[in-house]
């Protein structure tokens, strides 16, 4: 009885997940557009994460690096270690990683940022001086996320070989201009290009979670602390989804 009342809940919440992802869409393209609250939440989820992404990709470069050398070096396969990790990292791990690490760090500071709003009553305060509080919270949020997302996640990924290099270079005295060489020709259009498309997904389904979450979140301070927490463990949980789907994608199209 319990087990089924649970899957009753979580199929009405992605019913009204749905709902609220197309309530986004129609407030998106209806004026009045908030530009300078755009920009504003663009500065600051950027600003916020970029040393999250930084230390978190760096050791990404770092931990591979390291992990795989010794077995290419078994094989005498050293001279294939910028390929084997440009494309690990661009293709994978860097995109998931980066976003999982996004995820807990913005997803819930939205889900806690307009769960409060809400507990305090400043969203229905909203309503009633005549503001939209969906089109300046929620929709600012969430294209802020899709916006930025992308962009964190190309700069961790060059942190990431920058991270990689070091350790090539100390274990193996190879130069800057030689390892990125090799990085650069062994990547292809097939591994960019739906490596980047898929970030723009990723940053999408993190802000939405964290402003669903926060937009309706309970009364009281446990309910605050509950959206927070909930935004992080649906919104990764959406990421794999969309990563698997994203993968599958790619296979029938570029033949990977």
């Amino acid at each position: 009885m319990l087990k089924s009342l649970k899957i009753k809940s979580f199929f009405i919440e992605i019913g009204e997940l749905t709902y609220f992802a197309r309530r986004f869409f129609k407030e998106l393209f209806s004026k009045p557009f908030e530009f300078k609250e755009l920009l504003r939440q663009c500065y600051s989820i950027g600003n916020k994460s970029l040393l999250l992404v930084g230390v978190t990709g760096f050791i990404i470069g770092l931990v591979i690096t390291l992990q795989t050398r010794p077995t290419l070096e078994e094989f005498g396969a050293e001279s294939w270690m910028p390929s084997m990790v440009s494309i690990s990292i661009i293709r994978e791990i860097g995109p998931v990683i980066i976003a999982l690490t996004f995820a807990g760090r913005i997803a819930s500071g939205i889900g806690a940022e307009l769960g409060s709003m809400r507990v305090t009553e400043q969203i229905d305060a909203m309503e009633v001086s005549g503001t939209n509080p969906f089109k300046y919270l929620v929709v600012t949020r969430i294209l802020a996320t899709t916006l930025m997302l992308p962009i964190l996640v190309i700069l961790g990924d060059a942190i990431a070989l920058y991270g990689s290099y070091i350790i090539e270079n100390t274990k193996g005295n190879v130069s800057f201009q030689l390892y990125f060489n090799k990085v650069f020709n062994s990547l292809e259009f097939g591994d960019l290009i739906p490596a980047t498309i898929k970030t723009y997904f990723f940053g999408f389904a993190i802000g939405l979670v964290g402003c669903f979450k926060g937009y309706y979140c309970k009364k009281g301070t446990v309910g605050v602390g509950l959206a927070a927490n909930t935004a992080v463990v649906f919104s990764s949980m959406l990421l794999f989804i969309i990563d698997f789907i994203a993968v599958f994608v790619t296979d029938i199209f570029f033949e990977i």
